[in-house]
């Protein structure tokens, strides 16, 4: 089975308390999210779920959150 590797935003530093959501792809090509403070909790989703969360962030639908 190949290693999942995980890639994190390039807009996070490097220090472990620029903790960040990683993203991965799996053997099955399911993508793989992750806190990389919590590296055991592993979300797994398809592809089109994902972009459609992505793009929905990317809008601000969710600011109103923050």
């Amino acid at each position: 089975m190949p290693e999942i590797v995980w890639q994190k935003s390039s807009f996070s530093g490097p220090e472990p308390e620029n903790a960040c959501l990683e993203l991965a792809r799996d053997a099955a090509d399911r993508r793989l999210l992750r806190e990389s403070d919590e590296m055991a909790t592993v979300l797994v989703t398809d592809a089109a779920p994902l972009r459609a969360l992505l793009l929905a962030v990317k809008a601000g639908e969710f600011d109103h959150l923050a």
